[in-house]
């Protein structure tokens, strides 16, 4: 299980590196999270996340009672200790519940850039168009001005006469 939580782990470090940076792996990438995010992907994301809570909640459980059975347990010079066996298990739970931790923790990092990316670029363009229609409006604006503006010609010629 570690291995798979080494390799998710970089998967979801890679997704949310590619949605960080500008480079043309991004649209890609922002392209199958919109595809996931349809139909029943939400549902499944939060199964697992709901399956990957669960089994850290055990795994901090585990790690909770064999402290506490350490605890129960003193050694000859009343220190309690670690049997060699416990400390195994111990690091071993330790190291899935942190895997898991930064898992739903990346996971969520994920979601959040993948927003952030899509709402960047929809102000953009939305940018782009208010500036353009704010172009045509000074232009409209400058031209209607020229059109009122009488001529220097026909003022001078006015003055002439």
């Amino acid at each position: 299980m570690i291995q798979l939580l080494f390799t998710l782990l970089a998967a979801e470090g890679a997704v949310a590196a590619v949605l960080l940076f500008k480079t043309p792996l991004r649209r890609l990438a922002v392209l199958a999270l919109d595809h996931l995010k349809r139909g029943r992907g939400p549902v499944m994301v939060r199964t697992i996340a709901a399956t990957v809570l669960v089994v850290l909640a055990s795994s901090l459980h585990s790690m909770a009672k064999i402290r506490g059975h350490a605890e129960g347990e003193l050694d000859g010079s009343g220190v309690v200790g670690l049997t060699p066996t416990d400390q195994v298990l111990l690091a071993r739970h330790l190291l899935e519940a942190s895997l898991m931790g930064y898992s739903l923790f990346l996971a969520l990092v994920i979601d959040r850039l993948h927003n952030y990316v899509k709402e960047n670029r929809r102000l953009r363009k939305k940018l782009e168009e208010v500036l353009k229609q704010n172009k045509a409006l000074e232009e409209a604006t400058n031209g209607k001005l020229e059109e009122n503006r009488p001529d220097q010609k026909d003022l001078s010629h006015a003055k002439d006469n």
